[in-house]
């Protein structure tokens, strides 16, 4: 179950913050800006055959016509569209004016200009050398004020490692996105002094996953950034601390396809490994335990009842867990669920 990015954006930050929230253009409230702009036109129109407010413009021929009988009321409105035409998808994208979307997982947002080496006018022409020293010290400032203040250079850093560690661990878009959220908030709140900028920008990561109901355990995102389990952690509890994020809880029935997967399961052992965790959800078993253990335990559990059976030691270096949690977790699950496994 993956969220919109503006839902997880919405999920993970407070209503009460104030910065994050200018911060932030969720798509919401652009389609109800675009709802009003569009409504106001005709909302002081009313039809004079059948009383009717409902209104519908025709933005090709430029009518307000009733929605209820049809009566024309007016044939001049404004067309707030562009002036030039397109046919093809190649015309539309060379004739728009208009550049891309903000990204926060750009530490300028993407919406910086950037002055090219050609060294070439509009029409093609070499600069001349006067020009050309010009243009050089120009292009000189404008990288020289991107990261003018310490805080602009920390996000280059951060968002750099962000791109890299998402890349390599095929993390959609919307979760980078909110994990660039989630760590622009904790440099504004300065909680990145004395952490390590790896370190808090893969905790700002493991979050937004959790968030987006994405199962990325601490132990592969540690792989890739070459960082303790136990340092991680902090910066992930450092985080929840002091900024008022709401992350769900891990959901153990997330882990299973991919246990399962890498365990070569047939279908039938994964759907009642399923059916297992979902029985002890709904027992109250799984309240305080760790979700790669209970899955890890309900998949040992169906592999025996379903005769693809695995050993506890495959399972447990599949889930990164330990023999003796698989094993005891087992034993709850079999006494509590009045499973028989013989």
């Amino acid at each position: 179950m993956n969220l919109d990015t503006s839902e997880a954006l919405t999920a993970v930050l407070s209503t009460e913050d104030s910065d994050c929230r200018e911060m932030i253009g969720l798509a919401s409230t652009q389609k109800t800006r675009k709802h009003q702009e569009r409504s106001l036109g005709t909302a002081s129109y009313v039809c004079s055959a059948c009383g009717s407010t409902e209104m519908f413009i025709d933005h090709t021929r430029g009518e307000v016509i009733c929605s209820s009988c049809g009566l024309v009321h007016s044939d001049r409105s404004i067309d707030m569209g562009p002036e030039w035409r397109a046919f093809t998808s190649d015309e539309q994208n060379a004739r728009q004016r208009v550049g891309g979307p903000q990204d926060w997982s750009k530490f300028d947002q993407g919406l910086t200009t950037v002055i090219g080496r050609q060294n070439v006018d509009a029409s093609g022409r070499k600069l001349s050398s006067t020009r050309r020293a010009e243009i050089h010290r120009l292009r000189k400032w404008q990288i020289r004020t991107k990261v003018h203040s310490s805080d602009k250079r920390n996000l280059a850093v951060a968002m750099t490692e962000l791109h890299r560690i998402s890349s390599q661990l095929s993390i959609p878009y919307a979760i980078r996105e909110t994990s660039a959220v989630i760590y622009r908030k904790a440099l504004r709140k300065r909680l990145t002094r004395g952490r390590t900028i790896l370190g808090m920008i893969a905790a700002s990561l493991y979050l937004a996953c959790r968030v987006h109901y994405v199962p990325r355990p601490l132990e592969d995102i540690c792989d890739q950034i070459h960082i303790t389990r136990k340092e991680l952690s902090l910066c992930v509890r450092l985080i929840l601390r002091y900024l008022n994020l709401k992350i769900p809880q891990a959901n153990p029935i997330a882990y299973v396809h991919r246990f399962g997967a890498q365990l070569d399961l047939p279908g039938k052992a994964t759907k009642a490994a399923i059916d297992i965790l979902q029985e002890a959800q709904r027992q109250r078993l799984t309240i305080g335990k760790d979700p790669k253990g209970m899955a890890a335990a309900a998949i040992y559990v169906a592999s025996i009842l379903t005769g693809a059976r695995r050993t506890q030691l495959e399972i447990a270096r599949t889930a990164r867990v330990t023999e003796v949690t698989v094993r005891n977790r087992y034993k709850e699950m079999v006494q509590k669920l009045n499973i028989s496994t013989t």
